[in-house]
């Protein structure tokens, strides 16, 4: 099962996915390091963000999405365009998408009792990658759960 962790930072989807099969990890090759929103967007660019986000899903076999969630109050509180950008990704129109958000408390708790299996700088990931693939590390071990 593959799951794509997704972290949204200002105009950008930043994204990594993840496969697990019969327990064992494996990051599958991605040509796409992140999906963005033009700042200055119109409705066409949501829905053009939106299509290309669905098409990244489809075209890597993507069952799931596992969205780090963003504080809405607060200094660290997320911004408007990365509100819009979860709510395009959350209402695209498939029956083998399943999208998740991950609350930074479940992160935290999941990491404690499952720590990573590798060090992240043994991923060969670009840097800006790594609370996305923390977030498709969280999200494979809770689909693995309610699979269970």
């Amino acid at each position: 099962m593959i799951v794509c962790g997704v972290e949204l930072t200002g105009s950008d989807a930043v994204v990594c996915l993840l496969n697990r099969d019969r327990g064992q990890f494996n990051l599958p090759e991605c040509k796409v390091r992140k999906v963005s929103l033009p700042k200055n967007h119109s409705r066409d660019d949501l829905k053009q963000f939106q299509m290309a986000f669905a098409e990244l899903m489809a075209e890597y076999g993507v069952t799931s999405v596992a969205i780090k969630e963003r504080m809405q109050k607060g200094r660290f509180a997320g911004g408007a365009i990365s509100f819009k950008m979860e709510a395009a990704i959350q209402l695209i129109n498939s029956a083998e998408l399943t999208v998740t958000l991950l609350s930074s408390q479940l992160i935290k708790s999941t990491l404690a009792s499952n720590p990573l299996p590798i060090a992240f700088a043994d991923t060969g990931l670009k840097a800006f990658q790594e609370a996305a693939f923390i977030a498709a590390y969280v999200g494979q071990l809770q689909s693995g759960a309610r699979s269970n």
